[in-house]
């Protein structure tokens, strides 16, 4: 029995991927897919510590205003932030404007800057080098079949938080693994997997 459900076009997918039209070419196009580059980890580093208590879909259609307000997301240039630019962000209607969270993204611009500088090939390596191995983890069959943590997104929050990342937890540490194809939990019926 499997929890993948057809969609407009009739390809079986992830349920949560069919509610609205964003989260469709989300599913279909991103989620899962690798992403490398310290930059564009950074990015999902910081959009999913905003989604944090929040819908993934409140952070995917501000991603734009999110890029824009936050240099997109260029590492050496929000880790040179002021607290001009924290006055700037925490008034963008564009973004979540919670302090913590902003205070979060420029303390992980330069905690992934150090990373970079120190970490033989940046973040993308460290963050990558906590990948399970794909033959170890079934393809999960319904929606109960995914862990909303894991041994490896656990050990990888405590690696981040040593190394001074913020809202970095093991549950959003997970939530960029799936999102950027370190682990792939699309149900084993989903097209996309």
């Amino acid at each position: 029995m499997s929890d993948a459900v057809p969609g407009p076009d009739g390809r079986l997918r992830c349920p949560w991927g069919l509610s609205t039209p964003d989260y469709v070419a989300y599913h279909d196009e991103e989620w899962g897919k690798p992403v490398h580059g310290d930059d564009a980890l950074f990015e999902r580093i910081c959009l999913e510590a905003f989604q944090s208590g929040l819908s993934w879909i409140t952070i995917l259609r501000r991603r734009e205003t999110f890029r824009a307000a936050f240099a997109r997301f260029d590492i050496d240039k929000v880790a040179a932030f002021t607290d001009e630019d924290r006055v700037r962000l925490l008034a963008d209607p564009g973004i979540i404007r919670n302090r913590a969270k902003v205070d979060a993204a420029i303390a992980n611009a330069s905690a992934a800057r150090t990373v970079r500088e120190s970490y033989d090939g940046g973040l993308d390596a460290l963050i990558w080098s906590f990948a399970p191995d794909p033959a170890t983890r079934p393809a999960p069959r319904r929606l109960a079949d995914v862990a909303a943590t894991t041994p490896e997104s656990t050990a990888l929050s405590k690696d981040l938080k040593k190394r001074g990342f913020r809202f970095v937890g093991p549950t959003t540490a997970h939530a960029l693994m799936q999102a950027c194809g370190l682990v792939n939990d699309h149900l084993a019926d989903c097209f996309a997997r």
